[in-house]
């Protein structure tokens, strides 16, 4: 098993479970790292906004990175068999690495599930990283954990100001193994922390992006593909119909003249395809038949509204692991061909056993037309 836990504060990053207070005084800030783990926008980007509107990104910033964590990321790394991805996962809403009950840690990102809780289900385990048994390892798997606590306004605002500190992670593990695949996924806003982190880092820096019900814009995700980074990275943006009441609540909160559309609309319907960008709709049904087919079957949609669905519908994680440990078989191209599928319209997952076939038939044309 190959593991390790991250958690960002305001001050930097630290190995989790370490003592805190002790290794801040061990710190490393980033003047004292080398030039190429300097985490602050190129110069195209520095003072510009990568948000809603409500902020900057700083153009340089002071932050720890604590003495054991640049320790056990160099032994890991060195250890690691050419070729094998690093992941950084990033949760989303209502966890904070500082509170046991809300540990990130201790939850989701455990090599075991939670506490028995039906949303805590391991994610390492379920990517093929925290498996039973001695093993070879697969890879580096990193669990990134951020103060997601509040309501929602205060949580994005934690979302933006953690961006600049998972971009300071992958900048430190590109400096300790230049050649090194890294990987992010990330579900709800630790898709936005992701999408603020990626204009930050090098070009040729990352391999896979995958969002999992993203809580962000189209617009964010358009200035980092626009990035360097950005254009040679792949993303996989994971959508679902179960997600169009929160998708729907997020525009209203930050965009309520509808200016903005939300990740979940897709990225055909915010702003235009792009050639390294792909959505996926996981409760289509052409998409379920074309999983199927590349021998990855979903178990069927159980609920009507859900948050969570796209870690917790059976199945889903091992499209995930493909995606991470098997990219030359599930190239990007082979995956759009078989993929590509227009989306269907919001509140149609809501609407279906309520409304009769020509209605739903109608609303789909209308959302047709309005994205023209």
């Amino acid at each position: 098993m190959t593991l390790l836990s991250v958690t960002a504060l305001r001050s930097g990053l630290f190995l989790a479970g370490s003592g805190l207070e002790g290794v801040l005084s061990q710190g490393v800030t980033e003047a004292g790292l080398t030039s190429a783990l300097s985490w602050g926008p190129p110069a195209s980007a520095a003072g510009k906004d990568v948000g809603n509107g409500e902020g900057t990104v700083p153009s340089r910033q002071a932050t720890a990175v604590s003495a054991d964590l640049l320790v056990a990321l160099a032994a890991v790394l060195s250890a690691l068999p050419p070729g094998a991805p690093v992941v950084i996962m990033v949760h989303g809403k209502g966890y904070c690495p500082t509170r046991p009950e809300l540990d990130p840690h201790r939850l989701i990102f455990a090599s075991r599930a939670g506490h028995g809780r039906s949303r805590h289900v391991s994610w390492p385990r379920r990517l093929g990283f925290a498996l039973p048994g001695p093993r070879d390892p697969l890879g580096l798997c990193i669990g990134f954990g951020w103060d997601a606590r509040g309501r929602l306004w205060r949580a994005t605002e934690g979302a933006d100001a953690t961006a600049p500190r998972l971009a300071l992670l992958v900048r430190l593990i590109r400096a300790l193994d230049p050649a090194r695949r890294i990987d992010l996924i990330g579900h709800s806003l630790g898709a936005r922390v992701i999408l603020g982190a990626v204009p930050l880092v090098p070009e040729g820096t990352l391999g896979r992006v995958i969002l999992l019900a993203g809580a962000d814009f189209t617009h964010r995700a358009a200035q980092a593909l626009t990035s360097p980074a950005g254009q040679q990275a792949e993303f996989l943006n994971i959508t679902t119909r179960e997600n169009d009441l929160y998708d729907f609540l997020f525009e209203r909160a930050f965009s309520p003249l509808g200016r903005n559309l939300a990740l979940g609309r897709g990225m055909a319907e915010g702003l235009g395809a792009a050639r390294n960008w792909l959505d996926i709709q996981l409760d289509h049904p052409q998409t379920a038949l074309a999983l199927r087919a590349l021998g990855l079957p979903l178990a069927p949609p159980r609920a009507r509204i859900c948050h969570w669905s796209v870690y917790l519908r059976p199945g889903v994680f091992r499209l995930y692991r493909r995606l991470i440990h098997d990219r030359d078989r599930l190239t990007l191209p082979q995956l759009q061909a078989a993929l590509e599928t227009a989306p269907q319209p919001r509140w149609s997952r809501i609407a279906e056993g309520w409304l009769p076939e020509r209605a739903l038939a109608a609303l789909s044309v209308r959302r047709s037309s309005a994205s023209r």
